[in-house]
């Protein structure tokens, strides 16, 4: 399946965010890419181009394709409570992104990587599918064998179990996700509410 592999910082000022990590580039040319990109920056946004730009900043952010995206969002709007926070509730719960999380990884790509190259265990069973959602209280691993890679090691080092939603024992290289996170707990600068409005034409 087509994943995007190209530049993360033409990404990045396209939508003005640092949405893959840092980016020292970006606080340079704060402005869209191309020959006329302090062009695009002034000129005005319509609100179907406001709503279709956050869709497609999570979609990076996530790195989802549409119809994984859409799918997502029907099950969101099947769910009781808020549809916007229900989807990104989902989004969070994806076995790639909680590898990310708890450190295993340095990104979400090489989240993904890790997963679909059977490095990662879920409740004890090595599980390649990526888009996975977790569900609490189980628990991800990384796999025996694995534990040396030095990819998982450099991303450990710098570990700081940030998140409140994800306990991890350093030990046994595991973490437990504890509960679906909070809205408010997610760091992500997303506005959920543009994306319900966009589907819900």
């Amino acid at each position: 399946m087509a994943r995007y592999t190209g530049p993360q910082t033409k990404i990045a000022r396209k939508f003005g965010e640092p949405i893959y990590g840092p980016d020292k580039y970006l606080e340079k040319k704060n402005y869209p890419p191309g020959q006329h990109g302090l062009a695009k920056k002034r000129k005005k946004v319509s609100e179907y181009g406001t709503q279709l730009a956050e869709k497609q900043k999570v979609k990076y952010t996530y790195g989802l394709l549409e119809r994984q995206f859409r799918n997502l969002y029907t099950k969101a709007a099947r769910m009781k409570g808020r549809t916007g926070e229900n989807l990104i509730t989902l989004l969070e719960s994806r076995l790639d992104n909680i590898v990310y999380r708890l450190g295993i990884a340095p990104s979400r790509p090489a989240a993904r990587q890790l997963v679909s190259h059977c490095h990662i265990t879920l409740d004890g069973e090595v599980c390649s599918v990526p888009s996975v959602i977790v569900k609490p209280g189980s628990v991800v691993a990384v796999r025996e064998r694995s534990k040396s890679l030095e990819v998982i090691q450099d991303s450990l080092a710098g570990n700081t179990g940030k998140y409140p939603w994800l306990e991890w024992d350093g030990a046994k290289c595991a973490g437990k996700y504890l509960n679906a996170p909070e809205r408010t707990e997610i760091p992500e600068t997303i506005n959920e509410q543009l994306i319900v409005e966009l589907y819900s034409k």
